[in-house]
């Protein structure tokens, strides 16, 4: 019974310790999404979308929730950010090839079809994020429009 008592204790301190530590904050402004909203020209329902849905995972602007102000759940929280902006980042968007920004708007088209986005690890908490029949058809119809500008464009020779 003693052994299990300072296990406990150790981990107490451990969980104490860490809160001193904590990983970088994901804190961009929304003019960083400027670029790609002016792009893609998403219809007002699609950008309010974007805005409950997208933006935290997926560009350089997140609402933090309270509880990421304890570690390890922020360190989950930073890892989730980081994996959804490597894939797709709104922020990062002027940078990328026409025929890179189609595939990323492909790739969007399969996921948001799929149900796979936004995840649900991310709707439980954030249940305004999740999407119904409409708002995917929204999405699904505005991406499908944004690729099709895509491939109009001139390709680089």
């Amino acid at each position: 019974m003693k052994i299990i008592k300072k296990i406990l204790w150790l981990i107490l301190i451990v969980l104490l310790i860490s809160q001193f530590f904590r990983p970088d904050k994901n804190a961009g402004d929304l003019a960083s999404i400027d670029a790609f909203l002016a792009e893609t020209n998403p219809p007002e329902d699609v950008k309010l979308i974007l805005k409950e849905s997208c933006n935290d995972c997926h560009s350089d602007v997140t609402r933090y929730p309270w509880y990421n102000n304890i570690t390890p759940i922020n360190y989950w929280l930073a890892g989730h950010i980081k994996h959804g902006k490597g894939h797709f980042n709104m922020s990062k968007w002027e940078g990328n090839s026409t025929k890179r920004k189609d595939h990323k708007f492909e790739e969007l088209i399969e996921m948001v079809e799929d149900k796979t986005m936004p995840l649900n690890s991310y709707t439980w908490t954030h249940k305004e994020a999740k999407l119904n029949d409409e708002q995917r058809k929204a999405v699904i119809d505005w991406a499908k429009q944004v690729r099709l500008k895509y491939s109009l464009e001139p390709k680089p020779e």
